[in-house]
């Protein structure tokens, strides 16, 4: 067997195992990290078809039928995040004399040091909720300026990249930091008054990755547990933040199953956020859901300011109160479940 064969079918093992890992639901973090590179398994897997098309290759309509079976299975899982596939969230504009929310998550990457670009971008932008995470002491004190544009802040400041900023001018009426799975990641759960006096709730989450050291089971389990904490509730509900989790795995359909949440970025494209240094590298982890009841108005991505993930914001705005969305929102997930 020539080399080519040789590395044609090692190349196509690893296409396989990779592409079988994660079916397994294992925790293990070597086993998820397979998770999140479909588009790549799914391009490496046509890039060995191809070849075993027009080259030589021992068993060569085994390795072609494997290598379609691999590239139609991720393709599958990525078509959603593509702009080929059907939306999930229709863009609305906003109505004459209503004002819209803005909001904008950021990991702001604790070893980052520019400052300066990151509150150049919250000036600019100026949203009405802002999510911070990876905030330490060092960041708190140079964003204490920009901060204090805010009537109400909440903070959980650590050094071991799991700090959390929650701030915002809107009306609050609760805001607390909580501790989902039991560990030391925080999320925030906030219940705000929209400009029309509408109450939403506000989740904002920030689990561990899996990494050499991290299972993913806490990190499941925190992603499970705010989905069956949204899943009783009746406002409109918004839930940003870094899942460190892609959009397309079991987790994140399984989130959005038990809380009936839908995802701009269905039918618009990945939108990646991370890795904001490598493009051959980036995948949608920093997410985005809203219940059907929030209009959307706008999700985008902002410009890189050091840190290894994107700004995330997005522009929503509220039915008045008694208008009869949130009733269509229950008669929905009572007919889905």
């Amino acid at each position: 067997m020539s080399m080519l064969n040789v590395a044609l079918w090692l190349t196509g093992i690893a296409v396989i195992i990779t592409t079988a890992l994660p079916l397994t639901n294992s925790v293990t973090w070597w086993v998820r990290m397979w998770d999140f590179p479909r588009l790549h398994i799914s391009l490496l897997a046509l890039v060995v078809l191809m070849a075993a098309l027009f080259i030589a290759v021992c068993l060569k309509s085994l390795l072609i039928a494997l290598m379609s079976v691999v590239f139609v299975f991720q393709a599958i899982q990525i078509f959603p995040y593509t702009p080929l596939a059907r939306t999930e969230v229709d863009l609305a504009e906003v109505p004459s004399g209503v004002k819209a929310v803005s909001m904008m998550s950021v990991n702001v990457l604790m070893e980052n040091q520019r400052y300066g670009d990151l509150i150049y971008i919250i000036e600019r932008e100026d949203p009405d909720v802002l999510l911070l995470m990876e905030t330490d002491n060092v960041w708190h004190n140079a964003l204490r300026d920009v901060l204090s544009r805010y009537t109400t802040i909440k903070m959980h400041l650590a050094d071991d990249h799991y700090g959390l900023i929650i701030a915002t001018r809107l009306d609050v009426i609760s805001i607390d930091l909580l501790w989902p799975a039991q560990d030391d990641t925080p999320a925030v759960k906030a219940v705000l008054n929209a400009p029309n006096g509408t109450a939403f709730n506000f989740i904002g989450l920030h689990p561990r990755p899996p990494v050499p050291g991290n299972t993913t089971e806490v990190r499941d389990k925190q992603i499970k547990d705010v989905a069956l904490m949204t899943s009783s509730s009746d406002r409109p509900t918004i839930c940003m933040g870094d899942f460190n989790d892609v959009a397309w795995s079991w987790t994140t359909r399984r989130f959005k199953r038990y809380s009936d949440f839908l995802e701009p970025r269905v039918g618009r494209g990945m939108i990646s956020s991370f890795h904001a240094a490598y493009p051959f590298m980036r995948l949608p982890i920093d997410q985005l859901f809203v219940t059907q009841d929030v209009n959307l108005v706008s999700f985008n991505r902002l410009e890189n300011f050091g840190s290894d993930h994107f700004p995330m914001v997005a522009t929503v705005f509220f039915d008045s109160p008694g208008s009869g969305k949130n009733g269509e929102r229950n008669d929905a997930r009572h007919n889905h479940r």
